[in-house]
């Protein structure tokens, strides 16, 4: 019998394969993301698709923007992927393969598709994948999935899902379509933008400290040049 992985063991397994220090702002993120994962992944219900993936990649993108050093974003997703035993680069190539196709759709003819009310002639596994969701009575629904549908209409038109009656209205349609609660899926995206916001807001006043903080060092050295600089004679 093998024993199921913990969030532990998923824990130990990041901070091995990515070894440097993650800045205290972004550190939250990526635990939060990565157990969020991690649960997933271990429950016999879920399984494995391409708006599930969007939504990771896109929760990680946006929660990340920002991070520095920069060079080191892609050493914490590949940890973060590798962590809950999944591939970085199947999470981002469905990820690009989504967007990509979005961004050729109206938001009414992605919506449609999305609700399984008028199939599209584009990605017959994308197509298989959303009917398989709707015939599933056990679909492990999860906010990630959430957040890669929303990822999709952002893509198809960001104005619309700034429209709050035209994105609950389009929300409506998917969630009946692919036999999902509305009202969670409506709920985890309105948290979900309610949290990028406070992210902002918060790099924002970190970004403040910082420069305060560079600024006094400069003042101290300043003094300190000051008080040791011979006097004129």
């Amino acid at each position: 019998m093998n024993n199921l992985r913990t969030v532990s063991d998923t824990k130990q397994t990041f901070y091995t394969l990515h070894t440097r220090p993650i800045n205290t702002i972004y550190r939250r993120v990526v635990e939060e993301l990565m157990v969020e994962m991690h649960l997933l992944t271990v429950n016999v219900d879920f399984s494995y698709n391409p708006v599930y993936a969007l939504g990771v990649v896109t929760a990680f993108d946006r929660f990340m923007d920002g991070y520095q050093p920069e060079r080191d974003k892609e050493s914490i997703y590949n940890a973060l992927m590798r962590s809950v035993e999944s591939d970085p680069a199947r999470y981002r190539q469905d990820a690009e393969r989504l967007r990509a196709l979005a961004s050729d759709l109206k938001p009414k003819e992605l919506v449609a598709w999305l609700s399984q009310t008028i199939p599209l002639d584009r990605d017959a596994q994308l197509q298989l994948a959303l009917q398989e969701i709707a015939n599933n009575s056990k679909f492990k629904y999860s906010r990630l999935f959430a957040i890669g549908i929303y990822s999709l209409l952002e893509q198809a038109d960001s104005e619309f899902v700034r429209d709050e009656k035209q994105r609950n209205e389009g929300l409506k349609s998917i969630a009946a379509g692919l036999k999902l609660s509305e009202d969670k899926l409506v709920k985890d995206l309105e948290l979900y933008r309610s949290n990028l916001d406070k992210m902002a807001q918060a790099i924002v006043v970190m970004a403040d400290m910082l420069l305060a903080e560079r600024k006094r060092r400069e003042q101290r050295a300043k003094q300190s040049s000051a008080t040791t600089a011979p006097p004129n004679e």
